[in-house]
């Protein structure tokens, strides 16, 4: 009977976090009874106090959330820590934190029923920046490994912090574009995820790194150079892509959308497809930056993809490049959309940008 009752009394005091209701509504739990203050820190919302109750469990309930992924932590005391009840994570250098699904409706990031790609991981050693890496390619259904078709290629960097697992892990392009690809919104296509440090002791000084051109430039110059001699060639021979300029696009997130613009419009011969989503750490001096780039990259680019959310502090330097790319008479689309520097702004900026690709 002893036994019996303790099972039953740890089955009662079994802490459930994150806890989705039919409507949509999320509890949200945190047992720490020494704790003076918790807080939800919950990603597209302010944060929100906790309440405790006589058995130091904390509590929040959210108004109903739309379906999606949200990164959440909570923060005990002022110290920010991850949801021990949750084992899905957003796997981060710097900023741990959890995730929360809640599922429903036909997003493009929502598995669905339709042909699925693979994910192909790679390591190798780069002599450019002297270390062992990986990248990560996703061939899309139907891919063919001894087949004579050829594929255009996105190669989609990650923000500054992640892995180069970050578009797969968190941001689910995988499964955008297998969803895509089923409808006939996006071209069948390989995108490559590379690491996205040139100099990867950047991590070690932390996001201010990317305001200091003695950290920043190095970082983006010598990812520039493994991703044209060393990444591209590995793929190249691994796989059946085309290799034609107008079937390679590259774009990036954050540090990546700086990246993207770098690496690609400093290397038109190279790129016709750019996508930036929020870029960060972006130089100010554009005309040092771009000193090739004039209208003539017009007849090269077939599309120029600038976006950045409304609510991102990073919007005013996003509105002075496209104005000096207006100066310059560069055709590009302006795309500014709700939401702040956050994965849920991203999904969507790939959504739309990978269904222009290629056609």
């Amino acid at each position: 009977m002893v036994a019996l009752s303790s099972a039953a009394q740890e089955k009662e005091q079994k802490i459930i976090s994150p806890d989705v209701h039919p409507d949509n509504t999320v509890t949200f739990r945190l047992k720490a009874p020494n704790a003076k203050e918790v807080n939800l820190e919950l990603e597209g919302s302010s944060s929100a106090a906790m309440a405790r109750d006589d058995q130091g469990v904390w509590t929040f309930t959210t108004k109903p959330l739309s379906p999606d992924f949200y990164s959440y932590t909570f923060t005990v005391d002022g110290v920010s820590q991850v949801d021990p009840g949750n084992a899905l994570r957003n796997p981060n250098h710097i900023w741990q934190s959890s995730m929360l699904h809640v599922p429903g409706g036909s997003s493009p990031w929502e598995e669905a029923d339709v042909p699925h790609g693979v994910v192909h991981h790679h390591f190798y050693r780069s002599q450019v920046v002297g270390d062992q890496r990986d990248f990560f390619v996703y061939t899309p259904p139907g891919y063919e490994p001894h087949s004579h078709k050829k594929y255009p290629v996105l190669y989609l960097l990650h923000g500054f912090s992640d892995y180069a697992d970050g578009w797969t892990a968190v941001g689910y392009a995988n499964v955008i574009l297998d969803n895509l690809i089923a409808a006939g919104k996006a071209k069948p296509m390989l995108v490559v995820m590379p690491l996205g440090y040139g100099a990867p002791e950047i991590l070690q000084v932390g996001v201010g790194s990317l305001d200091h051109d003695t950290l920043r430039l190095p970082n983006y110059q010598k990812f520039t150079q493994a991703l044209l001699s060393e990444v591209i060639p590995q793929v190249e021979r691994a796989y059946n892509v085309d290799k034609k300029r107008d079937s390679r696009a590259i774009a990036g997130l954050s540090m990546g959308g700086t990246e993207s613009l770098l690496t690609g419009l400093n290397h038109l011969d190279q790129f016709s497809w750019v996508g930036a989503f929020s870029s960060g750490g972006l130089p100010e001096d554009f005309d040092h930056t771009f000193p090739g780039l004039d209208s003539k990259a017009n007849q090269r680019l077939h599309l120029l993809w600038v976006a950045c959310g409304t609510g991102d502090s990073l919007i005013k330097i996003n509105r002075q490049f496209r104005d000096w790319l207006k100066g310059k008479g560069i055709t590009h689309a302006d795309i500014e959309t709700p939401g702040v520097h956050e994965w849920q702004v991203w999904r969507r900026n790939l959504v739309e940008f990978s269904s222009l690709l290629f056609r």
